[in-house]
């Protein structure tokens, strides 16, 4: 089974396809997301606080990083895989940038990288792609920048961040980025951008003009109930199901009705005869 490739990605934009994008964390959730067809799976350092509980994606190494897409590297045989830089990895130069991008080709096995920023961050974009690296643009809200940001909040809803968005991915584009996310950017924003754009734009809470759509796995399955966020819709209510399936089980063992002989192995007991007498 071939790999989704950035060209496959290109191609579905090119025929108005809409590409599905799911964020994945780790080996049972990509099984999942992959046999279900879903041709890319992000890695993203939101694992700080879905996976690993942090308050933010600030606290993200590179380390938790290249664990995460490994293990979501097993899981998956056809999709494209796209690992986050985490927070400091890239924002001191591109330098950091081709060495940290790098290393989640080499040691994470992702075939494609993504970071935070527009303007300011086309000198590693372009370091990287012309050292082979694919890279993925992020605009909009960037979840690293919050502190800077005051909070999680839409933006370009204003006139001056509207231009700044949209130079913003124009700059991705033409420093050789093959794709850009959109978050929590409006709608109307987010089909102009989509439509000045030649690559194709992912959104997440950017409305139904983006040429494809990123959810986090945990969120549309129902898992994570810390939050909901506006933008996502829950498919099926996992944590509900799970949670009942876990009182059942402690109910069964403080009864005693599991495990059963069904679940319990046999012998030939006269292999039992004289253990007694050995005592």
């Amino acid at each position: 089974m071939r790999r989704t490739s950035v060209r496959d990605i290109a191609r579905m934009k090119a025929e108005g396809r809409r590409i599905p994008v799911v964020t994945a964390y780790d080996y049972t959730s990509a099984r999942i997301a992959d046999d279900a067809g879903i041709p890319v799976l992000l890695v993203g350092d939101s694992l700080g606080m879905v996976v690993l509980g942090y308050e933010s994606t600030i606290h993200v190494t590179m380390d938790d990083m290249i664990s995460h897409i490994r293990a979501v590297s097993r899981g998956s045989k056809q999709a494209l895989i796209v690992g986050d830089l985490p927070f400091m990895s890239y924002q001191v130069g591109g330098e950091d940038a081709l060495r940290n991008g790098g290393r989640l080709l080499q040691e994470g096995y992702a075939h494609a990288v993504k970071l935070e920023g527009g303007a300011r961050v086309v000198e590693s974009v372009h370091r990287m792609v012309e050292a082979g690296i694919p890279v993925m643009g992020h605009i909009g809200l960037t979840p690293q920048s919050v502190n800077e940001f005051g909070g999680y909040r839409v933006r370009g809803r204003d006139k001056v961040e509207a231009g700044e968005l949209m130079s913003d991915a124009l700059a991705l584009q033409d420093a050789g980025a093959f794709s850009v996310v959109l978050e929590l950017v409006p709608a109307a924003l987010s089909r102009e951008i989509s439509q000045r754009l030649s690559i194709p734009t992912i959104g997440i809470g950017a409305g139904p003009h983006c040429d494809g759509q990123v959810q986090v796995f945990h969120d549309i399955m129902g898992l994570y109930t810390d939050f909901v966020p506006k933008h996502t819709r829950r498919y099926v209510e996992a944590a509900a199901l799970m949670s009942e399936g876990m009182a059942a089980y402690a109910s069964q063992v403080g009864d005693g009705s599991f495990p059963s002989l069904d679940e319990s192995f046999s012998m030939d007991e006269s292999a039992l005869e004289g253990l007694e007498a050995a005592r």
